[in-house]
């Protein structure tokens, strides 16, 4: 069995009691302005903030503070006057940046004929837009959305990027699914060839297409930017997902074709039910012998 540090032996716990206890309220307001002292620093350690992330999400309210502490866009040590001063400079930056390109597009609109369009389809192949819009929901300015934006990726390791992170989440799936179901793998990589690497728009869209709200999929990347129950959670939700389709696959023998079509059809789910499936699957997980990349990926 895989020796776990105290820091995962930890997450296993705090997974377990995630799934065993009803969800309390989410951290409103009040609660979220007592957990820093009278000059704006945190008195409430980072890992205590994300367990309850984890386990009780955010309120509306609270959310777009909070994610600049989640993202890195605040420094968890940081005091108010601080975050002031960080957040004109986040303003400033991002102005610059804009100026910067207003300045260059003519020259690259003279020397790339095509320029317009490939900027155009970067955006949308990659499902950018939709996922940019919750994110200008949360925030009042642009510049904000940019850097959480941004903040986001990088803490996610990319994740939602294909050519960077996508590849390796529908590998690491599939690394996972064979280890912990070897039925339904056997089922996948015969009569379901091609089904798992076709799921990449979960990953490019990070979810969004299924859940109910918008306050389900803002619940859902909270949880991915806390680190909990581990790295690369993303993996154990698309994992969890296609539990909910394992006994209709097998039941009706499935093609790839078939089995892409019912994934398609995963709509309005639940993220609290969704997180808690992840952390069951973590649960389990910690539990075995794990192989090297699977440990590399999330341990």
């Amino acid at each position: 069995m895989t020796t776990l540090s105290p820091e995962n032996s930890l997450s296993a716990r705090q997974s377990a009691s995630f799934i065993l206890v009803k969800r309390k309220p989410p951290i409103d307001k009040t609660e979220w302005d007592g957990f820093f002292d009278e000059n704006g620093h945190l008195a409430k350690s980072r890992d205590f903030i994300c367990v309850n992330i984890l386990e009780r999400g955010l309120h509306p309210f609270v959310r777009t503070e909070a994610w600049k502490f989640l993202t890195g866009y605040y420094s968890w040590q940081s005091s108010q006057d601080e975050r002031l001063t960080v957040d004109s400079t986040r303003r400033k930056n991002y102005e610059a940046l804009c100026q910067m390109y207003e300045k260059i597009r003519p020259l690259l609109e003279n020397l790339h004929r095509d320029f317009t369009e490939t900027q155009s389809n970067i955006k949308y192949q990659q499902g950018f837009h939709e996922m940019v819009m919750l994110f200008q929901l949360m925030v009042e300015h642009d510049h904000e959305t940019f850097w959480l934006f941004q903040f986001f990726l990088q803490k996610t390791e990319h994740s939602c990027v294909i050519g960077i992170g996508v590849g390796k989440n529908l590998d690491m799936l599939d690394v996972l699914i064979s280890f912990l179901d070897p039925v339904f793998a056997d089922h996948l990589q015969g009569k379901g060839a091609g089904a798992v690497q076709s799921l990449f728009p979960w990953f490019c869209l990070c979810f969004q297409r299924a859940f109910k709200t918008f306050d389900d999929v803002w619940r859902l990347w909270e949880v991915l930017l806390t680190g909990k129950p581990c790295r690369n959670c993303q993996v154990l939700v698309a994992y969890s997902m296609l539990q909910m389709l394992r006994e209709q696959v097998l039941r009706e023998s499935m093609t790839g074709e078939h089995i892409l079509l019912a994934c398609n059809k995963l709509v309005d789910l639940d993220a609290d039910e969704l997180i808690s499936a992840a952390c069951v699957v973590y649960a389990e997980l910690i539990q075995k012998e794990v192989p090297q990349p699977l440990k590399d990926f999330f341990l």
